[in-house]
């Protein structure tokens, strides 16, 4: 609030009389509880979320950008703008947005440093097992607690409820005969509560449902759903097909220089792996000697790389040899963002990629893009080491998660810093 406060009255004080504050007083009735509102309802004030350098300032800015058209909207509508300034609407509404940014970073920053990403109070009791076996170093013996499962005895859920004091959670790890006792007397408290269960763990479930009577494991949500990838392909069409009269020529002058300088098609098209596992032929330009194309990428392409022509090179080094694939966003098996599609037979070392990380194929519930979190983040260029697959693979996973229209947006300005890259040769 302080920060939406001083970007509002910062940018009025040059322009308007200290008198005329009143009007930036008014502005500020105006958008600070739809705001306010808004923050509420996007989790925007979770603990997670301000530690998260990242999410935080963004779902922050969002939420005061929204504001402020709600605000626009109002006084037009009550034909009221004609007593604000727009000088002070407008720029006021931009250094609030910064100041907001700034804030919320340093809001995570500061956080991060003296939580030390722990800012819970979670309880972990084992019954039977050993510590080890549980994981962590925040456990306790149900025995030095003095409790045991007696879901009859008062005294003994009394004993848990004080325990649960002040906790924000607790789970218990026990054998599995007494998991239903136990169950029982943490149904009971008034807070979070969990059951660990080591042996789905493998299945690594996403939710837990009911399904004719009986518990099931949700393992998969699938792609997108129907609304949200109409949503993506809308978007993707648009952007493609307004960028294409601004392409064209570009696409004509770099086909003509890969002629020019080497024999063979301008053209390269391999066969990688797209959405749902399935196969599809990607569209690239040919950076390659002809006659020394790697059509099954057995082979990941090394800096000074005797395969790569001159110009393929720079191609390689500017990302130009990734223009035609706005082709498989046309025909729809890519989309503008998405994880990067790779080759069958592409190794991270010596080991293939699903060998380094069975999650891998996970990845591909979700169309494949141009560009993407993971090249955003500088995980561009051949991969070498086990270590870069894992790096790529966690930020596909991310996106794959939380996918929305405005982190397509988000990547999509962000790739303008990652067009030319030292990994990519």
């Amino acid at each position: 609030m302080i920060a939406i406060a001083l970007g509002y009255v910062a940018v009025s004080l040059p322009y308007l009389p200290v008198s005329a504050l009143g009007m930036v007083g008014r502005v500020l009735l105006a958008i600070a509880p739809v705001y306010l509102v808004l923050s509420l309802n996007k989790n925007s004030y979770s603990i997670e979320t301000l530690l998260d350098s990242g999410r935080g300032p963004w779902r922050a800015a969002l939420c005061l950008a929204m504001a402020a058209l709600t605000m626009f909207l109002l006084f037009f509508f009550l034909k009221a703008s004609e007593e604000f300034s727009r000088v002070v609407l407008g720029f006021g509404t931009m250094l609030a947005l910064l100041l907001l940014l700034l804030g919320r970073h340093l809001v995570a920053r500061v956080g991060t440093h003296f939580l030390e990403n722990a800012p819970f109070a979670f309880l972990r009791i084992h019954d039977g097992i050993d510590p080890g076996a549980a994981g962590g170093e925040d456990v306790a013996a149900a025995s030095d607690l003095g409790l045991s499962p007696e879901p009859g005895n008062p005294a003994m859920l009394a004993r848990l409820g004080e325990l649960a004091q002040g906790l924000d959670g607790m789970a218990v790890h026990c054998l599995p005969e007494r998991r239903a006792q136990w169950a029982f007397l943490l149904k009971s408290l008034d807070i979070p509560t969990e059951i660990i269960v080591p042996e789905i763990s493998a299945l690594h479930p996403l939710a837990i449902r009911e399904r004719s009577g009986h518990a099931s494991l949700v393992l998969g949500s699938g792609q997108l759903s129907w609304e949200q990838r109409f949503l993506k392909r809308s978007f993707d069409l648009a952007v493609t097909l307004a960028a294409l009269p601004l392409l064209a020529p570009v696409l004509l002058l770099v086909a003509l220089a890969v002629k020019l300088d080497s024999p063979g098609p301008a053209l390269f098209r391999q066969e990688r792996i797209g959405l749902g596992n399935r196969k599809f032929l990607i569209c690239k330009f040919r950076t390659m000697r002809a006659a020394m194309e790697d059509r099954l990428a057995e082979q990941s392409t090394r800096r000074g790389d005797p395969r790569v022509t001159r110009i393929g090179a720079f191609l390689r080094q500017t990302s130009l040899d990734e223009l035609p694939q706005f082709l498989n966003v046309i025909s729809g098996e890519m989309s503008l963002v998405g994880p990067r599609p790779h080759a069958e037979s592409t190794t991270a070392g010596s080991a293939m990629f699903w060998e380094v990380d069975s999650s891998y194929w996970h990845r591909h519930v979700v169309k494949p893009g141009i560009t993407g979190l993971a090249q955003v983040r500088g995980h561009r260029g051949s991969i070498f080491e086990e270590q870069q697959l894992r790096d790529r693979l966690n930020a596909d996973l991310e996106y794959v998660a939380n996918w929305s229209i405005l982190s397509d947006v988000a990547i999509i300005l962000r790739t303008a810093g990652v067009l030319i890259h030292k990994n990519a040769f």
